[in-house]
């Protein structure tokens, strides 16, 4: 049994964040613990994220229950699983989401989460390389962030064609204000995917403090009366323990992390009974208040020749694309998921926007090792609103750590959320039917002009939409009933045990959600500083 003095689980977005600010203090020995493997070879290059969405060697591969709003269907819920977490499998598209998120997390009693609070840990965690105001940007953080000009035609055209149908260019939705069509602010510098296992971990990696452990499943936190004093974790099968003495922060994603907590005997009494596991501390919040993204993929035949990559990346494309990529670390395989995006209000009136519209410059379809290109050349363009309130949650089914807990995400229980989907689709439809698209030869294949009734585009949405693959929500951060933690991320009753990730987010962000939880752990890794410092850890 090894003795630390913090103990960090998960090696993800937050988790590697945490480890890195913990250890700069040589004083503080620090473990790191990572279910999964150290790194992937498709893990840096951008591209690599198509390779990795069905890799079981760097991804969970969840999925999700039957629900009736999904028809049936058992959605995909890819997370990371190597060092550097969803960092270094997702689409790498940087947003931050509004100053309204933060600020309606302040007003719901969560201290010190307002937009002001929340804005100076975005600036120290980021090296953005494009222009903007410095009042709203960092210049020397860990993490390189671009943004990239819309100089290819097609970029051009669409920014042009929003503009038509009154959706501004925004240079900077990171900035003063999020509203408008943009390329992707992305986590990609010099052709390379910039993951926090990249721009956190690997910096540090000799620090004699810190110890990084892979392929090591940890199991439960242990507990003496109300304070975790460690972790019980597994490595090729063998059981180990590791004491912390002072803090264990869980970092482990949307997933894993009420997972854990129920397995350490800390949610709801009657559930964790039932599967014969003794409660430590009565918490119902726990694994409830799941929030995604619900977005359907509105599909757009091109008839122009040379403008989509399924024209352009094809035989001899592949291969000029494979060359403009050793040399420049531009083309498809150095792109973002989706390059282009746009923030939008669905009706006059909002304050902010609430609805968000994603373009891939081709068609995909399933193979048997993630996606591939489309013989036929198109354009697909997601939409769905940032904000949903349809809620579902997360609980396992055993006692059995290596058992894949039961998600349900509830998905368009919310009227409101319904009739924002399909307006969604309805903008998306206006951008691409717009006159500076006309070159183009544009014709809608999905949901297709046949589906004009808001009952057609509804169903359409529930036969074919997928998450966007962005969990929030399961360890809520609050004072109410159903908060697991308080607003300095301390789990309620339980002293030295923290949750730092994307699941205390009492609400989605507006947007994707990688900037949101490398900010979190950023926070996260202040205030147990603080505490310490202070004496409350």
């Amino acid at each position: 049994m090894q003795t630390y003095d913090y103990i960090v689980v998960g090696a993800g977005s937050a988790g590697a964040v945490v480890a890195n600010r913990l250890s700069a203090n040589p004083n503080n020995k620090v473990l790191l613990l990572e279910a999964g493997h150290a790194s992937h070879p498709w893990g840096r290059i951008p591209i690599g994220f198509a390779k990795l969405i069905n890799n079981p060697k760097a991804n969970w591969l969840y999925t999700a229950e039957p629900e009736a709003n999904t028809n049936g269907r058992q959605l995909p819920v890819p997370r990371g699983k190597m060092l550097g977490g969803s960092s270094a499998i997702n689409g790498m598209a940087f947003v931050r989401g509004q100053a309204q998120d933060f600020d309606t997390w302040a007003q719901m009693g969560n201290q010190g989460w307002s937009y002001e609070h929340v804005l100076p840990f975005f600036k120290r965690m980021e090296r953005y390389e494009g222009g903007g105001d410095d009042t709203f940007r960092g210049r020397e953080g860990p993490l390189r962030v671009t943004n990239p000009e819309p100089r290819d035609p097609l970029y051009a055209a669409l920014i042009e064609a929003a503009g038509q149908v009154g959706i501004a260019h925004n240079p900077d939705y990171n900035g003063a204000n999020q509203d408008g069509i943009a390329m992707s602010q992305a986590t990609i510098a010099s052709g390379r995917r910039m993951s926090t296992a990249a721009c956190y971990l690997d910096p540090i990696r000799k620090r004699p403090n810190l110890h990084i452990e892979t392929r090591a499943l940890t199991r439960a936190v242990t507990l003496d009366g109300q304070r975790c004093t460690g972790v019980r974790y597994s490595v090729g099968g063998n059981e180990r323990r590791a004491m912390a003495t002072r803090e264990v922060v869980i970092c482990a994603g949307s997933i894993n992390s009420p997972q854990l907590l129920e397995l350490s005997g800390i949610g709801q009494p009657e559930r964790l009974r039932a599967l014969g596991i003794e409660v430590r501390q009565a918490l119902p919040g726990v694994g409830e208040n799941l929030r995604d993204h619900f977005a359907p993929r509105t599909r757009w035949r091109i008839g122009a020749k040379g403008y989509t990559f399924n024209d352009r990346a094809r035989g001899l494309g592949l291969v000029a694309q494979a060359l403009r990529y050793a040399l420049t670390g531009k083309g498809m395989l150095g792109m973002v998921a989706a390059p282009m995006r746009a923030f939008v209000r669905s009706r006059d009136g909002l304050e902010a926007p609430d609805l968000l519209l994603g373009w891939v410059p081709m068609f995909t379809e399933p193979g048997r090792k993630g996606p591939k290109l489309s013989r036929e050349s198109g354009v697909t363009c997601y939409a769905h609103p940032m904000r949903p309130e349809s809620k579902g949650h997360i609980h396992i089914v055993s006692s059995d750590p290596t058992r894949q807990p039961a998600i349900n995400f509830n998905f368009l229980s919310s009227p409101v959320d319904a009739a924002l989907t399909v307006r969604a689709v309805r903008i998306a439809r206006s951008v691409m039917t717009a006159p500076a698209l006309g070159f183009l030869k544009v014709t809608e294949m999905a949901p297709g002009t046949s589906q004009t009734g808001d009952d057609e585009i509804l169903d359409w949405v529930k036969r074919t939409a997928e998450t966007t693959y962005h969990p929030v929500g399961t360890c809520k951060m609050g004072a109410d009933g159903m908060a697991v933690v308080d607003s300095r991320l301390r789990v309620h009753g339980i002293a030295g045990l923290r949750v730092a990730d994307a699941s205390i987010m009492p609400t989605l962000t507006s947007g994707n959600t990688n900037a949101p939880s490398i900010m979190i752990g950023e926070k996260a890794a202040d205030m147990v500083l603080q505490d310490a410092a202070s004496g409350r850890g």
